[in-house]
Order: structure tokens, then C-alpha cells, then sequence
């Protein structure tokens, strides 16, 4: 993928850019794996406003995404690879030798006409997925799982892949590129390769209209508002605001939200512990 420039004829296109999508060889998604997505505007069951800054927004469709590649032991070729509005990875539609289609984040290198197989002694191959514990160490991996058979649940995003780094017991330590280190179950399974589309990062937005299109909706400064709408609201002049950021009700904010049980953080040997930097 590359980086597409617009010729600046307005303020607009002066700074943005977008994505040529020459890695995209299929424009249409396969019309089995789509269903309807709903837009919720920030609001939960009830209708209650519960993230603000959310709204409006392109129509989508969702891709169901094959997280589990539980069909061991069963080739499958790439077919296409398609945009997903979705995330910000590609993705890449499988089928598979009985004839069943599903789509797998798309792994950098990963081309239309590849085979790739997932299961237990599988090839060290990119896009084959197999357990932790046999992958030789150095190893890039992506779409990791934390409980075997839940699904990936690391490194699903466009550029990222975590690495293999040590073998200790039931455990397999992996690398990820925030620089956390943390041991997962070698049973667990993960797909050879890194997430595709890593340029998705150089992208500018350009202007607010291409963040409208997103969803996401503006967000006005609590010490910009007056008093009534905000705690940190009014004052002679600019102020700035005379306390730690907090919501219109006063609730703080900024503040870490990971709860603080052992469970959470036990396998985490270097990185991000209970939300502050360990060594």
C-alpha cells in the first residue's frame, strides 16, 4: 500500500492524504460473510449517552472476521483482498478446499493465490496459524489468543505483530511492539507474519469533515464552556480551569481504568502493569 496525495486545490485537500489501495484486489465484499451494523451514537442498551464525542458517520456494513481458524488440518486459498471500514487492517478472503469462505486479517505478504492451513504442526508459514509453543523462537506472530479457542485477541491491528521470545513450561513469552513483554499459554494460537497495511499510520486526516466521516463528532473543552455546562467552565479571561481534567459531573478523568486484579497483570513480566510503566 501507498500514500496518495491530493493536489491542493482547497484548504481541505492541502494536508490530507489517503490510501491508493493498490494492495485492494476486490472492491465488493462476499455478500455471505456481511451483515447490517447499527449505528449507536455512543449510547448503550438504554439509550444513554455512555461515550460522548460519538455519532453520524459513513454507513458500514460488518465483516465477519474468522478469529478462530478452527478448521485444522484444512487448506485454504487466498481468493481476494479487500478494504475493511471496519479496522484499519486489510483483510483476506479464504476459501477453503470443502468450499466455505471466511475472511482472516490480512498478513503482510500474503498474496492472492497463497495457501495457507491452520492446526498443530503446521508449516512455519506466513498466514498458517498453529500453536505458540511450536514456533521457533524470533518468530513475528499476530492475532494472538490469550484463552485457547476464544479467539485472537492481540495484535489485530494494521502493522502489528508481537515476537516470540522465550519458552518457560506451559508458557510462551512474547514481545509485543509497545515494548510489554508477557507470557501466554503455549496452547494458545497465533498466525505467522505481521498485520499488512502498516503505512495506515502515515495517513493525515486533512480536515474535519474526514473525522465526521469516522464518527466521531467535536469535542469542546471543559474550560471553554461557562460555569453552568462545566466544572472548569468561566473565569476572567483564559483560564486553565484551576483542577485535573474532569467530566461536566466532576468525575476525573485521564485516569487509568484497568482494574487492579492479580489475574489481570500476573503474566505481564515487562511493559504496562495495572497502568503504570514497570521494569
Amino acid at each position: 500500500m501507498g500514500v496518495r496525495q491530493f493536489r491542493p486545490t482547497s484548504a481541505g485537500t492541502r494536508f490530507r492524504s489517503v490510501a491508493d489501495f493498490t494492495d485492494v484486489t476486490r472492491t465488493a465484499p462476499e455478500r455471505s460473510l456481511v451483515e447490517p451494523l447499527s449505528k449507536r451514537g455512543g449510547r448503550n442498551n438504554h439509550g444513554h449517552v455512555t461515550t460522548r464525542s460519538r455519532g453520524g458517520g459513513h454507513k458500514r456494513r460488518y465483516r465477519r472476521i474468522d478469529f478462530r481458524r478452527n478448521k485444522p488440518g484444512v487448506p485454504a486459498q487466498v481468493t481476494a483482498i479487500e478494504y475493511d471500514p471496519n479496522r484499519t487492517a486489510r483483510i483476506a478472503l479464504l476459501t477453503y478446499a470443502d468450499g466455505e469462505k471466511r475472511y482472516i486479517v490480512h498478513p503482510k505478504g500474503l498474496a492472492v493465490g497463497d495457501r495457507v492451513v491452520a492446526g498443530p504442526g503446521s508449516d512455519i508459514r506466513n498466514g498458517n496459524t498453529l500453536p505458540l509453543q511450536e514456533m521457533p523462537l524470533g518468530t513475528t506472530v499476530h492475532c494472538i489468543e490469550l484463552k485457547r479457542g476464544k479467539g485472537a485477541q492481540l495484535c489485530r491491528s494494521a502493522g502489528t505483530g508481537a515476537q516470540v521470545v522465550a519458552k518457560e513450561g506451559a508458557h510462551v513469552t512474547v514481545k509485543l511492539r509497545s515494548g510489554e513483554v508477557r507470557m501466554v499459554r503455549g496452547e494458545c494460537w497465533a498466525t505467522v507474519g505481521e498485520v499488512g497495511n502498516a503505512e495506515h499510520e502515515l495517513l493525515r486526516v486533512g480536515k474535519a469533515g474526514k473525522t465526521r466521516w469516522l464518527g466521531r463528532r467535536p469535542r469542546v473543552r471543559g474550560v471553554a464552556k461557562n460555569p453552568v455546562d462545566h466544572p472548569l467552565g468561566g473565569g476572567e479571561g483564559k483560564t486553565s480551569g484551576g483542577r485535573p481534567a474532569c467530566t461536566p459531573w466532576g468525575k476525573p478523568e485521564g485516569r487509568k481504568t484497568r482494574k487492579r486484579k492479580k489475574a489481570s497483570t500476573r503474566l505481564i513480566v515487562r511493559g504496562r502493569k495495572r497502568g503504570k510503566a514497570t521494569q
